[in-house]
């Protein structure tokens, strides 16, 4: 369950959500595999979701590691926003 206010993150790929789930558990950055919500779309069907408070130490470890994800919702009203050029 996504809850309000949180972050979703979209791949392109199975592969590119899974190495980055590998990446993120080496750290202590909180954040969860989630199946991508039915209100979005995404060829992997997985995705990852994180709280505001994650959020940048999430986005740069995924930079570090070169896997920026494709893109980035927030929950916000019980819809999800596109923030992805925001970030």
């Amino acid at each position: 369950m996504v809850k309000e206010n949180d972050y979703v993150a979209i791949f392109h790929s199975i592969h590119r959500v899974l190495k980055a789930e590998k990446t993120l558990k080496q750290t202590d950055v909180d954040f969860l595999l989630i199946p991508v919500p039915r209100q979005l779309t995404s060829d992997c069907g997985l995705a990852l979701r994180f709280s505001p408070e994650a959020k940048d130490n999430l986005l740069e470890v995924l930079a570090v590691a070169e896997l920026p994800p494709t893109e980035i919702y927030q929950r916000s009203g019980g819809a999800y926003l596109d923030v992805s050029n925001q970030l």
